[in-house]
């Protein structure tokens, strides 16, 4: 994304001419980029939380609160993947200009990130009903890693 607006900044500024596919070829990976990213966040813990209440709650209640929160996300992600699958179905018989590819490809990163929002939520719930671990933002991913490695041994 960043060499497609350089090149169309070069050739605009430098050259006197224009990348017509740049600006679309550059939103479109913005939109896969900003989708599956959000995806990933999840995925590894990365996104907020508001966890005021939980520190005072028992460990048994707090992580059925982490269920519950990981099932709004996925029902989020459904929403996303229903009706991202639907706009795409709708533009499919669109062009988008400069690109010559179907206007589908605009709100296929959304429904994509929905799928992957559901799959990675129903991970952390089936993890947490086995009894593993799964990340929290604000958790201290290394020192955890750290102190396990210097208890058994490992890493060394």
């Amino acid at each position: 994304m960043t060499a497609f607006v350089f090149a169309q900044v070069f050739y605009r500024y430098v050259l006197g001419s224009s990348l017509f596919w740049a600006e679309p070829a550059s939103v479109i990976l913005m939109g896969w980029f900003i989708f599956l990213g959000a995806a990933v966040g999840i995925r590894e813990g990365y996104h907020l939380s508001f966890d005021v209440l939980l520190f005072v709650l028992p460990e048994k209640v707090r992580l059925t609160f982490f269920s519950i929160s990981d099932l709004v996300v996925a029902a989020f992600g459904f929403g996303m993947l229903k009706y991202g699958w639907q706009l795409a179905d709708k533009m499919s018989a669109t062009t988008i200009s400069g690109l010559g590819v179907s206007g589908a490809f605009r709100f296929v990163p959304v429904a994509a990130g929905g799928a992957l929002l559901m799959i990675f939520c129903a991970e952390r719930i089936l993890r947490r009903l086995a009894g593993l671990s799964t990340s929290r933002f604000g958790d201290d991913h290394d020192a955890a890693e750290l102190e396990g490695n210097a208890v058994t041994g490992e890493g060394n």
